[in-house]
């Protein structure tokens, strides 16, 4: 897990959202998942959870990017500990994690994921991130 703002918005891969001791230990109030290729987790019920399927090409429906990134969004606006995880935690979750810290910050989307990204290992799907510019560009207030 990797911390991408101010120790309250981290991105993760499958195996730490599904990793509840860990949870815990990290104090996350939220974990919202993004992983179509994964089994949806079970975790203890004080933990908000949710699931957004999203696929790594530009398959995903705009409304489920959307409602991905409004999701992120409120929860990082509400002052809520969140996890934003992906199977391996190189694409999805840092691209939306970025599109919703963006639009908080009222910074372009690709500005805030170069600096998301810079500081980890990734591997962004260029078709996701297409995907996601376009919806972003309509959540943009």
């Amino acid at each position: 897990m990797r911390d991408v703002f101010d120790q309250r918005l981290y991105i993760g891969d499958a195996i730490s959202a599904r990793d509840l001791t860990r949870i815990y230990d990290y104090e996350f109030a939220a974990v919202v998942d993004l992983a179509a290729n994964e089994p949806p987790a079970v975790l203890g019920r004080d933990i908000i959870y949710c699931r957004f399927p999203l696929s790594d090409d530009d398959s995903n429906d705009d409304a489920i990017i959307a409602a991905a990134i409004q999701c992120v969004r409120e929860l990082f606006e509400r002052r809520f500990k969140v996890l934003v995880a992906c199977s391996v935690g190189m694409s999805r979750s840092p691209v939306i994690a970025a599109a919703a810290l963006s639009i908080s910050k009222g910074e372009p989307f690709s500005d805030t994921l170069i600096r998301i990204t810079s500081k980890i290992p990734h591997d962004v799907s260029p078709a996701l991130v297409t995907s996601v510019q376009r919806v972003h560009a309509r959540l943009i207030p």
